[in-house]
């Protein structure tokens, strides 16, 4: 971790650090100024919803990498190559460490389309080149609510912020697209899931913040997991007809889904996972 360059896996100060000492073009200050001041911040005088989020920031501790492309297969490998660092560091760096991830801005103009389009086109190529089967426990069908994003064996939770978010300011990112990856494990050691009196609490507060953050209602896709749709929830809609109406991507338990001799990396065994 904090290997040199803005590509490897940083904590807060770090990045922070890079950044302000000009590391990196102008598109990433602006990634980390807007996701600092959006969470830490208010927007029209109400806190960011998921209060979860905003003290974890305040704490410093989530970490952070930066993609120079959205579908260079060399910016993505890099990113699978973080994200297995993280799945292993994450634990002994804060409970509340997730990873966020800050694309490079695309050229041209984009609508929500596009934005859906690279999102799944990013899922899907860590998939095809994930160092792990799919786990036994979780379905293959986006479908099937108990379905969720999988990656080097650990479900997960992927959320999205991009520009194209006109109401739902808790969604958006004038820059480009951002992906926060928050394992499963994550929401179980806080004690915030759905099956907890604890974690439904936590959602009321976070729905009635929405509502004030927002000025709209929730999401109708935002659910909880088991009785909901996963795959929706990741970047929500604004304009349905923008929107894909089943999921993108294609999951497979055949493992290694790309030869290790195209690329190596498949093969490369993961870190230890902690027995506890």
């Amino acid at each position: 971790m904090n290997e040199p360059g803005l590509q490897s896996l940083m904590d807060q100060s770090t990045f922070a650090e890079r950044v302000e000492s000009g590391t990196g073009p102008d598109w990433v200050r602006a990634h980390w100024e807007t996701f600092h001041e959006g969470l830490t911040g208010e927007h029209e005088g109400s806190p960011f919803p998921c209060f979860f989020g905003a003290e974890s920031v305040r704490a410093g501790d989530p970490l952070y990498t930066v993609v120079p492309s959205m579908t260079d297969k060399d910016a993505l490998l890099s990113l699978r190559d973080v994200l297995v660092e993280y799945l292993d560091v994450w634990p002994a760096h804060s409970e509340r460490a997730s990873l966020v991830t800050f694309f490079a801005p695309p050229e041209g103009e984009w609508g929500e389309r596009e934005y859906h389009e690279a999102l799944w086109h990013v899922l899907q190529f860590l998939h095809v080149h994930d160092p792990a089967p799919w786990p036994e426990a979780i379905p293959t069908d986006p479908e099937d609510p108990y379905w969720e994003f999988s990656f080097a064996g650990h479900p997960m939770f992927p959320t999205c912020r991009a520009p194209f978010y006109d109401e739902r300011r808790s969604r958006y990112c004038p820059v480009g697209l951002e992906i926060t990856f928050q394992p499963r494990e994550l929401f179980e050691r806080l004690e915030v899931t759905a099956e907890s009196e604890a974690g439904q609490q936590a959602r009321g507060v976070i729905q009635d913040r929405l509502v004030d953050y927002d000025g709209v209602c929730p999401h109708a896709d935002i659910g909880d997991y088991g009785s909901d749709l996963e795959w929706p929830q990741y970047m929500l809609s604004a304009d349905d007809a923008e929107a894909p109406d089943e999921c993108p991507i294609e999951i497979s338990r055949d493992h290694p889904r790309v030869s290790p001799a195209l690329d190596p990396g498949v093969s490369r065994p993961l870190p230890r996972q902690p027995s506890d």
